[in-house]
Formats: C-alpha cells, sequence, structure tokens
C-alpha cells in the first residue's frame, strides 16, 4: 500500500511541476527559436557580408514579422523562407521577430 501512495504522490508532484512550468515560459525560447536562422542568417541574425542573405539584427520587428508572415502566407514569393515560416505558430514567429530587432 505503501508503494501505491508513494506512486500517487510523485505523480501528483509531476503534475504541478508540469503545471508550474507551463506558467512560466522557457526565457531562451526566443534565442532558441532564432538560433535555426543562423545557418543562412549569421549568428543572431548578423549575416556575412557578401553571402546574399538580408541581416535580421536591428531591423524592425513589425518588418520582420510582416516579411515572415507574408513568407508563411504565400504573398512573398521565396526559395526556402516559405516552408520554414509554415512551421512557427504566430507566438513564434513574433518572438523570433522581437528577438531580431533587439539585436543592435
Amino acid at each position: 500500500m505503501k508503494l501505491l501512495q508513494w506512486s500517487a504522490v510523485l505523480c501528483l508532484a509531476g503534475t504541478a511541476g508540469a503545471a508550474l512550468a507551463a506558467d512560466r515560459p522557457d526565457p531562451e525560447l526566443a534565442r532558441n527559436l532564432a538560433a535555426t536562422c543562423a545557418n543562412c542568417h549569421g549568428t543572431d541574425g548578423r549575416a556575412v557580408p557578401g553571402a546574399g542573405n538580408e541581416a535580421l539584427a536591428g531591423v524592425d520587428k513589425a518588418k520582420l514579422l510582416q516579411k515572415l508572415q507574408d513568407f508563411r502566407s504565400g504573398a512573398k514569393p521565396a526559395t526556402i523562407m516559405h516552408q520554414i515560416a509554415k512551421g512557427y505558430t504566430d507566438a513564434q514567429l513574433d518572438l523570433i521577430a522581437a528577438y531580431f530587432a533587439a539585436r543592435k
């Protein structure tokens, strides 16, 4: 019987921990999402000059977000960005745009 009680306690503790984690989103989420852009747009959005991809660091958040949404909807043609942008939610795209806008 004690094993059953301890199992119940551990399950409840795990559930409580997950609920608390949901209330406090990962503070590194924006950085982690933006890191996927580094291969083409450079570390922290600082593209290598002459590489052919635009820098994202320091660009206005609204402008970046609009471009990402246009890629996702197909309004802005692209070779790969339309596929990449479709993999993110609106909230994630907002985090990515805010992250790069904050880089100077």
